[in-house]
């Protein structure tokens, strides 16, 4: 588009110098058509032949007019008009020249215009031509005066010849002139799309920023990015709107800054339902009106990154905890199974042992899926048919894990794009899901019915593996909730499973979602990037 605009503003200057080069030929041609027909002209010079001067002059006219009608048509259809003008320009002349007396010199000098013109609009081939062809006019009339006058003209061979280096003088010097402004055109046509390409890329990196940019003309918004208006949950509905009646909370701190010089560091919600932010306001020192920017910080960025490094650091404390827990533990474990093997034990004695026991169990899965958390392994995807991955999975699972009355069915459709995930911690989340809903996703009295889908949402619609199941599915008040780490709704969990799952889901370019089943039920869905989707982003980076 830039290269569009530079070829369209180097025809346009080109088009521009034809147009001031037309204008003069015009200009000079009137002039002449004033002195053939002046009274106070023919006072002042005399013409040998007014007739034909005065036809020469009105046919100069005429075709510079028609050759400045010309300026619109294409380039070079006009190059080609100027020259033929310049080559009227000099025949007009040296037959002013000759019809007249008293224009010697004023015409010569003129034609020395032209020849400059020309200099600069055509080529230097095209120049030195005409200015010979100017040089011989000048010879050629010079030799007739001499046959005319019998050897006494009016003018002498050295006037000729200083026209004669005068010609050629000023088309050197209207080339080196013109090849300077080209070169200074082309410095400044990179400038120009440097400056375009730099403005370009301020203009997206300020648009895509996530914090929020205002630009305040007194109290007028006059410019913004998308995260503005999302921070002020409104698109603008008009240019130039008033920051008081956008905001009124906003323009507050705007005149308390205005009026005290410094920033008031709370965070607040300029508009319902919109996350809290912190305004700094800085004045820009420029002529004219006063502006402003105003930054809008999101704080709720900053409390994701605090959760995030939280979580981070919770999560090594956690795994050197359960490592120095896990082997005390291991000690009771093993010594209240020697101690249930002793035969001076009551029933309450190894009730009670059987609870020290089990909590053993819970305890130890919770340190495991803590180290697991902890020293979560790299992924390592790989293609893989999900159709066809789902009922050797379902198969798999039934032969390892008793079900007795439950029932876990596979449902995969047939020809579905491959996916990208790495296997073993595909089975991992696939094992966690449907452990859960076999074990949550059952009425009461009833036995768990469970299906484990491999689908398409739609005909263009990504790949997705579902787990459902039939119970009395999630609060909705919970849902938001399930996937935080250690959040439970029962005993026996640890509270970790569905966020690993959904950890696991992210470092292989996939996302874990729940779904609500209108059906009934909880559904767990994975939503898979495909090979191609994968390859695409592959390319565009």
């Amino acid at each position: 588009m830039i290269r569009r605009l530079q070829r369209f503003d180097m025809g346009d200057l080109a088009r521009r110098e034809h147009y001031f080069f037309s204008l003069y030929r015009v200009l000079t041609a009137a002039l002449l058509v004033f002195v053939c027909f002046s009274s106070y002209s023919r006072s002042i010079i005399s013409i040998d032949s007014p007739r034909v001067l005065g036809g020469v002059a009105i046919f100069y006219l005429i075709a510079s007019t028609a050759i400045f009608s010309l300026v619109q048509t294409k380039l070079r259809r006009l190059i080609w008009a100027s020259r033929v003008g310049l080559g009227l320009d000099i025949m007009a002349a040296a037959l002013a020249i000759q019809f007249s007396q008293g224009l010697d010199s004023g015409i010569a000098t003129l034609l020395v215009m032209n020849v400059a013109c020309g200099a600069v609009v055509f080529p230097l081939p095209s120049a030195l031509v005409f200015a010979t062809a100017a040089s011989i006019s000048g010879f050629v009339l010079y030799t007739w005066d001499v046959q005319r006058t019998g050897g006494l003209p009016e003018r002498s061979v050295g006037e000729v010849a200083v026209y004669v280096l005068i010609y050629f003088a000023v088309t050197g010097l209207a080339q080196l002139l013109q090849s300077e402004v080209a070169k200074r055109q082309q410095v400044v046509e990179r400038q120009e799309t440097d400056i375009a390409g730099l403005s370009q890329l301020n203009d997206l990196i300020i648009r895509r920023m996530r914090t929020g940019v205002l630009v305040l003309s007194d109290e007028q918004i006059v410019r913004f990015n998308e995260a503005a208006w999302v921070l002020l949950g409104s698109v603008p509905a008009q240019a130039n709107m008033s920051l008081a009646e956008r905001s009124p909370d906003l323009w507050a701190r705007f005149v308390h800054w205005r009026n005290t010089g410094a920033n008031d560091e709370q965070a607040m919600s300029v508009a319902d339902g919109t996350p809290e932010v912190v305004p700094r306001f800085v004045a820009v020192p420029q002529a004219g009106r006063p502006t402003t920017i105003v930054f809008l910080e999101d704080t709720s960025m900053v409390a994701r990154q605090a959760e995030e490094l939280t979580l981070s650091s919770l999560g090594r404390l956690s795994a050197s905890i359960a490592h120095e827990i896990r082997n005390p533990l291991g000690a009771i474990s093993h010594a209240s199974q020697l101690l249930a093997e002793s035969d001076h034990l009551n029933e309450s004695d190894l009730h009670l042992l059987g609870i020290v026991r089990k909590h053993c169990l819970r305890m130890n899965a919770i340190i495991e899926n803590i180290l697991q958390l902890s020293r979560r392994k790299r992924s390592r995807p790989e293609t893989i048919d999900l159709s066809r991955w789902v009922q050797d999975f379902v198969q798999e699972y039934r032969s390892v894990q008793p079900l007795g009355q439950d029932q876990l069915h596979a449902m995969a459709e047939e020809s579905l794009p491959m996916v990208v995930f790495d296997p073993d911690q595909l089975q991992q989340v696939a094992w966690n899901l449907t452990k859960n809903a076999l074990r949550y996703g059952r009425k009461p009295g009833e036995p768990a019915q469970v299906w484990v889908k491999a689908r398409r949402i739609d005909e263009q619609g990504p790949v997705v593996m579902e787990v459902n199941d039939a119970g009395p599915g999630v609060d909705p008040k919970l849902a938001t909730e399930i996937f935080d780490p250690f959040f439970s709704t029962g005993e026996q969990s640890t509270g970790l499973g569905l966020y690993i799952a959904s950890q696991v889901c992210s470092a292989n370019q996939a996302s874990l979602d729940f779904v609500p089943a209108p059906e009934g039920g909880a559904c767990f869905r994975v939503t898979f990037q495909s090979f191609q989707s994968l390859a695409r982003l592959m390319d565009d980076a």
